[in-house]
């Protein structure tokens, strides 16, 4: 954490899980102070205006993507104006944020599809207390897309966003000179992303920006171009990137280690009690809002307790609960826990669907009979019926850990 906002000046729930926020002046002075610009809102009855922009590049929000998410409805719960941007136009170019390479870019129909998904995914229909964003209580939610200024810039007002930003400042960028030391190409187009995803924050007039860690030179970005138009930059507050269930490195549906927002409460229990205990207050700090003063000290408490949280807060405690006893059952029924028999995944070749993974571990004798179990209901992956033959896993990391049943009686804990 750096600055002095760290300290006590700023709420608890805002200071909660904070990686970095930007400037962090100790002064009084609204455009240096975060807690004096909150205090000056109050003060004149004006909410502040909190920006979040997501570029909607695949259908699924996982529980990595959902930290930026809570930390958004805790600032709409507080009062301020949540500014959920969609970014349909920049997703077509791409974040080059993280990336080796260029994106692929997406065709316009592609951005709305995922969209779609995604506003649903974060509660968009449903009441206030069973969604991660509050999309009914009156002045505390703006959704925008980006098309909407962005698709109608002209030539001349591009030329004027390319000028005032340097070659040199954007090879600053981490991404960029990683790239441009190596000899990967840079595309002129990407360039183009910071600033207009900068643009953002002046066609919205927005106070504060919140962003992963990874993005602190686009929300700089946004500031710059604030002042650049006359506006009154923003503060930038950053979070961490959330680490996968393998507990080493972050949470991402390539690497199959991801929790994903539309899984049913067995299923997202069952994989996170067993989060790795090094990530175990991770998780509890920026996917809960559970006291650390009463966190259990027991690893195993621990764990149950973030599954427990987190499952409910998505499902409902009344469903969480059910999962935490199914979960139980399912090892302590047939047989106890530690007497569950382990099996590689070796033989499996990944991506594997359900019914080669059966037939591949030798649980049955050739696919047709593979499939027939499962459609027949006879399988269950931690308890959770699998009902799709052709229901993939992507890599042994999405396995790990987990018990496969076949019928009453085999049980197998999947080992990588």
């Amino acid at each position: 954490m750096q600055g002095a906002q760290m300290g006590e000046a700023l709420p608890p729930w805002l200071k909660r899980g904070l990686a970095d926020l930007f400037p962090a002046g100790e002064s009084g002075d609204p455009d240096q102070s975060l807690a004096a610009r909150l205090k000056q809102a109050a003060g004149a009855e004006r909410p502040l205006r909190i920006k979040l922009g997501i570029d909607p590049t695949g259908s699924d929000i996982h529980l990595g993507h959902s930290i930026l998410f809570r930390k958004l409805r805790a600032f709409q719960d507080a009062g301020h104006t949540a500014v959920l941007i969609i970014g349909d136009f920049t997703a077509r170019i791409g974040d080059p944020s993280g990336r080796s390479a260029t994106r692929v870019q997406l065709s316009a129909a592609e951005v709305e599809a995922n969209a779609d998904t995604y506003l649903v995914q974060l509660g968009l229909g449903q009441p206030p207390e069973q969604s991660l964003l509050d999309f009914t209580t009156p002045g505390r939610l703006e959704v925008r897309r980006n098309s909407e200024w962005l698709a109608g810039l002209d030539l001349p007002q591009v030329i004027e966003l390319l000028g005032t930003s340097t070659v040199g400042q954007m090879l600053a960028k981490e991404e960029f000179a990683n790239r441009y030391g190596s000899g990967t190409p840079i595309s002129l187009h990407e360039f183009l992303y910071p600033l207009l995803q900068g643009y953002d924050s002046v066609a919205v007039a927005s106070d504060l920006e919140l962003g992963g860690t990874d993005q602190k030179f686009n929300v700089a970005m946004g500031r710059d171009l604030q002042r650049h138009f006359g506006q009154r930059p923003q503060f930038g507050l950053l979070l961490p990137i959330l680490p996968g269930l393998d507990g080493v490195q972050k949470m991402s549906k390539s690497l199959g280690n991801t929790v994903g927002l539309k899984e049913g409460p067995l299923a997202m229990y069952s994989k996170l009690e067993k989060v790795p205990d090094v990530v175990a207050e991770q998780y509890l700090t920026l996917l809960t809002d559970l006291d650390p003063d009463h966190w259990p000290t027991s690893p195993r408490e621990r764990q149950k307790a973030l599954a427990l949280a987190i499952t409910a807060a998505r499902h409902g405690l009344e469903a969480a609960s059910a999962a935490q006893a199914d979960a139980a059952n399912l090892v302590a029924g047939e047989m106890a826990a530690q007497t569950v028999p382990e099996t590689s995944l070796a033989p499996v070749t990944f991506p594997a669907k359900a019914f080669h993974l059966l037939s591949a571990l030798g649980l049955c004798a050739s696919s047709s009979e593979a499939r027939r179990q499962i459609q027949g209901g006879g399988v269950r992956l931690d308890g959770e019926k699998l009902t799709d033959v052709n229901r993939s896993f992507s890599a042994a990391s999405e396995l790990e850990g987990r018990v496969l049943q076949l019928g009453k009686k085999t049980f197998l804990r999947l080992v990588a």
